[in-house]
């Protein structure tokens, strides 16, 4: 029989990358599987204990960047 909680399933369903198929079979395997449920439990907490991370580019960064698109544009002739 194949293994329907995988650590890799439960964690793209952390983070919502399972299909709806996938989803709906993974939570019945939780339902009925109290070791598959405690791992979903574990790993979800130890996401929710992750840092909150956004990352904004400095000023110069962006700025550099839009000089590099705008000096290697290939110009299009009508």
């Amino acid at each position: 029989m194949k293994q329907v909680c995988t650590p890799e399933l439960l964690i793209r369903d952390l983070y919502r990358e399972t299909s709806a198929s996938e989803s709906i079979r993974l939570r019945e395997a939780i339902a009925a599987d109290p070791v598959a449920r405690q791992d979903y439990e574990e790993l979800r907490d130890s996401m929710l204990e992750l840092p909150k991370v956004t990352f904004r580019p400095s000023p110069a960064s962006i700025r550099n960047i839009l000089k590099y698109s705008e000096a290697t544009a290939v110009e299009i002739s009508h």
